[in-house]
C-alpha cells in the first residue's frame, strides 16, 4: 500500500475515533500511536497534517460538505463518510500539491473499502460537487 494511502487510512481511524468520543484529537491520536507504533516516519507525518488540519478547518470543511450534500445534514451521515468526506475536502480545499482527482478517488476507495454498500457512490456524488463549486468560485 502506498505511504499516502496509507497516511489516509490513519488518519480516517482517529478522525472515526474522534468523532465517536468526542475527546481531543491528540489523545485520540496518542491512542492510536500507542497501540501502532509500527508505521514509517513519513506515514505518521502526513496521517498527523490531515487530522490536524482537518480539525483546524473543520468547520470550513463541514458547513461546504452540508451545502454540496442535498437532502443530507451532517450529522446524519454515516460515521465513515463524514470523516471520509472531511478528509478529502481538506485536501481539496487547502492542499493545492494533492491533484483534485486524486484526492477524490482515494476518497471513493476508502469509502467503498470501510463504508457501506453505497458510501462510494455517495462520497464521489459529494466530492464532484464540491470540486465543481470550488472551481467555479476560482475560476481554474
Amino acid at each position: 500500500m502506498r505511504r499516502r494511502t496509507k497516511s489516509r487510512e490513519i488518519a480516517l481511524q482517529i478522525l472515526y475515533a474522534w468523532d465517536i468520543t468526542r475527546e481531543p484529537i491528540e489523545e485520540c491520536r496518542r491512542k492510536f500511536w500507542e497501540n501502532n507504533k509500527s508505521a514509517e516516519k513519513s506515514v505518521v507525518e502526513f496521517s498527523d497534517f490531515i487530522i490536524f488540519g482537518v480539525e483546524a478547518n473543520q468547520e470550513k470543511v463541514d458547513s461546504i460538505i452540508t451545502g454540496c450534500a442535498t437532502n443530507w445534514r451532517l450529522e446524519r451521515m454515516a460515521t465513515i463518510d463524514r470523516n471520509v468526506l472531511r478528509i478529502a475536502s481538506f485536501e481539496l480545499l487547502f492542499v493545492q500539491e494533492i491533484p483534485p482527482k486524486v484526492a477524490i478517488n482515494e476518497a471513493i476507495e476508502m469509502a467503498k473499502k470501510y463504508g457501506d454498500w453505497d458510501s462510494g457512490k455517495f462520497v464521489n456524488g459529494i466530492l464532484d460537487k464540491i470540486k465543481k463549486d470550488e472551481t467555479n468560485r476560482t475560476g481554474e
